[in-house]
């Protein structure tokens, strides 16, 4: 059975950058887009990135565009979330999902991911 589990949060000071990893299990990864999502208490989980199989198609929220950038490495089956200029409020719970959609539609939308993962804590101070 496919799982995901992320790795790489932390406590980081305002202007520190932080790099998210998300190993996958599963002969499939490749064919799969995938995506980063964040939740803090009290808010909706919100969509951060998003990347399609092959890599060559990035998506993000305007809220980080410019500062966070998500890559994937198939042959590793390892997706990425390299965060620079973290600001307190990108502290949350980030997690790593599978897109159940294979269109290039919809990647803001939590309901089309269909597996997710534990979740890691990134926590920035001002």
């Amino acid at each position: 059975q496919v799982q995901l589990v992320e790795s790489g949060g932390g406590l980081v000071q305002a202007g520190g950058s932080l790099r998210l990893s998300c190993a996958a299990s599963g002969r499939t990864f490749s064919t799969v887009n995938m995506g980063w999502f964040r939740q803090a208490p009290g808010n909706e989980r919100e969509f951060v990135a998003g990347i399609n199989w092959s890599g060559v198609n990035t998506y993000y929220a305007d809220s980080v565009k410019g500062r966070f950038t998500i890559s994937r490495d198939n042959a590793k089956n390892t997706v990425y979330l390299q965060m620079n200029t973290l600001q307190p409020e990108d502290t949350a719970l980030y997690y790593c999902a599978r897109k159940a959609d294979p269109s290039g539609a919809n990647w803001y939308r939590a309901g089309v991911y269909d597996l997710w993962g534990q979740g890691t804590q990134v926590t920035v101070s001002s």
